[in-house]
């Protein structure tokens, strides 16, 4: 996924804003996309995410789309880092 995702970007109307919102949203919504932001912070890659919650690769390669969709997440090759909207797992659950 390219870097689409900045505040910025989706402020310039209502509707963008809203869309920007529902995708944090669903991104953080789940439990268990809450749990690989926590492991992500701890600085725990792929394979340490899947195996720590016994996730299959292709399940964990879905719920890192969407985290990355919902702006809490960049994906650069096989590293995986928090963006300031991620960060928010250091203040809930």
């Amino acid at each position: 996924m390219t870097d689409e995702g900045s505040w910025k970007e989706y402020s310039t109307s209502l509707e963008k804003s809203k869309e920007y919102h529902r995708r944090y949203h669903i991104a953080v919504s789940s439990p268990l996309r809450r749990k690989i932001l926590k492991l992500i912070a701890e600085g725990k890659n792929k394979q340490e995410i899947a195996k720590s919650l016994g996730l299959s690769e292709k399940n964990l390669d879905y719920h890192l789309k969407i985290l990355e969709h919902g702006f809490c997440i960049k994906i650069n090759g096989d590293r995986i880092s928090l963006t300031k909207e991620g960060e928010i797992i250091y203040y809930v659950d």
